[in-house]
């Protein structure tokens, strides 16, 4: 995959499809490869497709000490700029969505729609949503790999997937594909911890007020960006 340089950072990146582009945002520890090319190919017939992997993740930079969501949206918005787009469609999931949030409100005129999946935007009464998404968080900020690994198969996968050899066996195929000495990607998983504990957007009036000048917004839960998260984080 090329690169693009982001501020002091380089940022690995693939671009395919034809259409208006659509900047797709993947969750804590994936890759661009956890897209899944049968949903990548989908999204290909009507857009161009901008898939990329955090700071820290694949063979992007590494992780100097935490990191913030809204670090993580002005990586996203330094991509963006650097592939010379003038704006996108942007889809988050998980911990992308939080970081697509953070986009939209630092920077609504690069956002034309924007589209989350399985996310949290924090603040008063919102909530992770499930015992699972608390536990994989816990993993996830614990900094071992194999716990991690383990929590994100158990609650992200179906019971048969997860106990099913062949889908271990290309997830491990990926990680090698990518120079990585284990399924997940992160270096170190404790800088990515603080983000599930300590997220929170500013507040719904803003949050509100900037997907309004964005255009369309798309989530799993209509009734308030308030109640976006229903799953796992």
């Amino acid at each position: 995959m090329p690169k693009a340089d982001v501020g002091d950072i380089q940022l690995d990146y693939e671009r395919s499809g034809e259409g208006p582009p659509l900047l797709a945002i993947m969750g804590m520890s994936g890759t661009y490869l956890h897209w899944g090319e049968p949903f990548l190919e989908r999204l290909r017939e009507s857009f161009e497709v901008v898939v990329y992997d955090h700071r820290g993740v694949g063979s992007s930079s590494r992780l100097e000490g935490p990191v913030t969501t809204a670090q993580l949206a002005a990586d996203a918005a330094g991509l963006v700029r650097a592939l010379e787009l003038d704006s996108v469609h942007v889809l988050g999931i998980s911990m992308g969505g939080m970081a697509a949030q953070e986009l939209v409100l630092a920077q609504p005129r690069l956002v034309r729609t924007l589209t989350l999946g399985c996310t949290y935007c924090g603040g008063p009464g919102s909530s992770y949503g499930s015992a699972a998404g608390v536990r994989l968080s816990e993993a996830m900020a614990s900094g071992d790999r194999a716990r991690a690994l383990r929590a994100s198969y158990e609650i992200n996968l179906s019971p048969a997937a997860a106990a099913d050899p062949a889908v271990m066996a290309q997830r491990a195929a990926d990680a090698e594909s990518l120079g990585m000495d284990g399924v997940l990607a992160v270096t170190p998983l404790a800088g990515y911890g603080g983000i599930l504990t300590d997220y929170t957007i500013a507040s719904d009036t803003r949050f509100k007020a900037a997907i309004s000048g964005a255009g369309v917004v798309r989530m799993r839960s209509p009734s308030s960006a308030r109640h976006i998260a229903s799953g796992s984080i």
